[in-house]
């Protein structure tokens, strides 16, 4: 199975109650609705773009035919008043835009960036029209002083949603497959996302709540990115016997402990016995020789060691365990993986009487640049 991570070309918030402003260099997404010192409802919106080239290179060299799924995933850094639950909506741009260098906390504000009014540098490259929307697209405000706010594309295929409850971590992983299929087969330009609240939400006197996330300018291990997981799991043991119960080791044979940035690592996996089978026999024989294979059911997760977050978590479809007559393996791109950190390798096998064994033997590798 296989899991690749693409991080942002650009990012910025647009924010209604400032329409010149740019923030492409914050380090903080802002998703919110608020009140403005002069008593408005105003809203604030994040635009995320991935580059197209690295998108195109994933699915001609790496995914080629196999099955596929994208996400666009953000984590959160801070939220406040955020009601018991809401639902947030990402559309495809259908424009192109500007990162621009500016920061909230600017004074004077910067503007020679994407901002609410704005693609461009203030003043140039409005979002839309107020008088009509290009077909097939809409903003979803276009009245009053605070023109603009994106315009994206209207067709629910396009449409990814995500629900969120008290509960909830609060972090962002929309599917968004439908959507870079189409950017990559030049159905639709690869403008980037933008991701909003409900009109019954944004503008209104409806609770008002602000939830930011980590920026692709961020310092931190949590940038956005889009992790495109495809199906290339194979299952032939051949001649080995499978594993049926908890009284098995699983090793790594080939960690070497440092990877650089830019590799894709083949973890081999060996399994033997913990108590093999008496036998008796003229001549010496290598219990340790003996290897068995993984269940078809198996599954590999990454952790980052100093945090304890779940950084590839399973996935009963993308981080199946391979495996062939030499025994169980998995790729893993390190491209994804922050460097200078160290990570911790788990694997999952689920047995035929539906008992779960977790392999947690402390195997450790760090990502260099």
């Amino acid at each position: 199975m296989a899991v690749y991570k693409i991080f942002p070309e650009k990012t910025a918030t647009l924010f209604s109650y400032y329409p010149t402003m740019n923030t492409g260099l914050d380090e903080i997404l802002e998703l919110s609705t608020f009140k403005s010192t002069e008593d408005t409802n105003e809203v604030s919106r994040p635009i995320i773009k991935f580059p197209s080239s690295e998108i195109s290179d994933v699915f001609t060299n790496k995914v080629g035919t196999a099955s596929f799924d994208c996400y666009l995933k953000a984590y959160l850094a801070n939220a406040s008043s955020i009601p018991l639950s809401y639902t947030i909506f990402c559309h495809p741009l259908s424009l192109d835009w500007n990162m621009g260098t500016g920061r909230a906390a600017n004074l004077p504000i910067t503007t020679n960036g994407a901002s609410w009014g704005y693609t461009q540098e203030s003043g140039s490259g409005a979002w839309f029209n107020p008088l009509s929307f290009p077909s097939g697209q809409t903003g979803s405000y276009n009245s009053g002083s605070n023109i603009g706010g994106g315009l994206w594309y209207t067709a629910s295929a396009y449409v990814a949603t995500q629900s969120f409850t008290f509960t909830s971590t609060g972090d962002i992983e929309l599917k968004v497959t439908n959507t870079v299929s189409a950017s990559y087969t030049n159905i639709i330009p690869n403008y980037g996302f933008i991701l909003k609240h409900s009109s019954s939400i944004e503008f209104t006197t409806a609770s008002k709540f602000e939830t930011k996330y980590f920026s692709g300018t961020t310092h931190t291990i949590y940038p956005p990115c889009l992790e495109i997981r495809w199906n290339d799991f194979t299952y032939n043991a051949g001649s080995q016997s499978v594993m049926d119960s908890d009284l098995y080791y699983a090793s790594l044979g080939n960690n070497k402990n440092y990877y650089q940035q830019d590799s894709v690592q083949r973890f081999d996996i060996k399994v033997r016995a913990k108590y093999p089978p008496r036998t008796f026999q003229t001549s010496s024989f290598n219990y340790a020789l003996v290897n068995y294979a993984l269940p078809s059911s198996s599954y590999w997760s990454i952790v980052d060691l100093d945090s304890e977050e779940i950084v590839v978590d399973y996935d009963t479809t993308y981080t199946k365990i391979s495996c062939n007559p030499s025994g169980s393996y998995f790729n893993v791109y390190m491209n994804g993986l922050e460097p200078e950190r160290y990570y911790k390798l788990l694997f999952k096998s689920v047995l035929n009487n539906g008992e779960v064994i977790v392999f947690d033997e402390n195997y450790y590798f760090k990502v260099i640049r």
